[in-house]
């Protein structure tokens, strides 16, 4: 009897540890989250300007950038009232994107779940569950999704 207790409180403990895990990304839907920009590779511009950039619209209150080898991801998400004009805030986004930046390649989506996405490539990386090279290939699914959803 004493056992079946243990067991049990053994596995609500361990529950209860994977759902802290994963706050950002429930929470996400919700609130804004401000993850952190992920830079997998290292060269070429900073992903803290980019960040910053995005985050001049006025349209956008939370903002997911993930750098890779060959693209840069930004996701994020439109402000409540601005939901109408989520198209031309995109197409705007891209354009001030790549004339600022027109050496790199971006793919930019205001779609929720490529933002639930990045942020959970974020906790991922934090947690040391993933090194550079399969967050490279996580960042080529999200985009690969992305594309899919188009």
């Amino acid at each position: 009897m004493k056992a079946v207790i243990c067991l049990l409180a053994a596995v609500i403990l361990a529950g209860c540890n994977l759902q802290e895990e994963r706050k950002d990304s429930r929470l996400a839907l919700m609130k804004t989250t401000n993850p952190e920009p992920i830079q997998i590779e290292k060269d070429g511009v900073s992903v803290e300007k980019i960040r910053g950039e995005v985050e001049e619209v006025k349209e956008i209150y939370d903002a997911a950038v993930v750098k890779g080898d060959h693209n840069i991801l930004v996701a994020y998400k439109v402000r409540h009232l601005d939901r109408f004009r989520m198209k031309k805030i995109e197409k705007n986004l891209q354009d001030r994107l790549e004339k600022e930046y027109s050496k790199e390649t971006f793919i930019v989506s205001s779609d929720y779940k490529i933002f639930l996405e990045a942020v959970r490539l974020r906790e991922d990386i934090d947690a040391g569950k993933v090194n550079d090279k399969e967050a490279d290939k996580r960042l080529h699914r999200i985009i690969k999704l992305k594309q899919e959803l188009t």
